[in-house]
């Protein structure tokens, strides 16, 4: 069993990053300038768009974090979005998910210029991805992708099952698989809540993508040997024995499944790390496009 390793992947991916930087202000260019957009405080949230802010700042990017009040009405954030694709200074944008519920969610992604849209959300940018076209690659997808290419794993003709049909992760999944070239290739089955009988599709899964947020959902008696397993699952468990007073733990019962497996992701430490250095490589190619323009 190999383990697939985000965060040194990830690590490594920064490091290429921060040199390709390096190279840009030598040559005079401007860096990427990258903002995040945080509607209220929710901890999640505040945790996730820090470590993002850290990324920019240790790779040498420019960073902006927009915080705006928990109060703040649809038309203000819709008005902040404009300020925001009109600023000729930002490469690219995410806004924090999720938002508050007086505000629709649909409406402000759709609002995102998708030239900015690093988080790659957008229907326009979604569309270009399934036409195999040149565009961002919704980031947390994208990370697993690289994670597959750098471990070589082999993906043409294998059977990959896919757990959850979230339009962040399950479907782009889906469509990222079975496109032409390496890693892709492959044929899909995306199952989710109301496919029956679960267990006949991921035993006879080469590969197992699981983005459902059940904890230890997947055991050992539904995959195979030899399976390669991805858990995109994170959850906080109780657990009075330890000093924080939970666990994080991800879909696959990590213990019993990785005796079976070829090669699997830890949680933590395996796709989380790799969705923060795939925003940030999303980044790089929207100044590079940019200045192609």
């Amino acid at each position: 069993m190999q383990l697939l390793d985000g965060k040194k992947t990830s690590e490594d991916i920064k490091n290429e990053i921060a040199v390709q930087v390096q190279k840009m202000k030598a040559d005079g260019q401007k860096v990427p300038h990258l903002a995040a957009v945080l509607v209220g405080s929710n901890g999640a949230s505040l945790t996730y768009v820090g470590s993002k802010v850290r990324s920019c700042q240790q790779i040498g990017f420019e960073s902006t974090l927009v915080s705006l009040a928990e109060d703040i009405t649809e038309v203000e954030l819709l008005a902040k979005i404009k300020e925001l694709n009109e600023d000729d200074d930002l490469d690219g944008f995410i806004v924090q998910l999720p938002l508050p519920k007086h505000i629709d969610e649909q409406k402000i992604l759709m609002a995102i210029d998708p030239d900015k849209d690093v988080d790659g959300f957008h229907p326009t940018n979604f569309g270009k991805m399934a036409l195999e076209m040149e565009t961002f690659l919704p980031a947390t997808p994208y990370g697993i992708m690289e994670l597959l290419a750098r471990y070589k794993v082999e993906t043409a003709g294998k059977h990959t099952v896919i757990i959850g049909r979230s339009h962040i992760v399950g479907r782009p999944m889906s469509i990222l698989m079975s496109r032409k070239g390496y890693p892709g290739d492959s044929t899909v089955t995306l199952t989710h809540s109301r496919t029956k009988n679960i267990e006949e599709f991921t035993r006879n899964a080469d590969i197992i993508i699981t983005a459902l947020g059940v904890p230890n959902y997947l055991k050992a008696d539904m995959v195979k040997e030899g399976v390669v397993v991805i858990d995109v699952g994170i959850t906080r468990v109780d657990d009075a024995s330890h000093p924080k007073g939970y666990i994080i733990t991800g879909d696959v019962d990590f213990e019993n499944v990785s005796k079976k497996a070829a090669f699997i992701t830890p949680v933590p430490g395996g796709v989380g790390p790799m969705t923060i250095a795939m925003l940030l490589k999303n980044t790089l190619l929207a100044r590079e496009l940019k200045r192609k323009k």
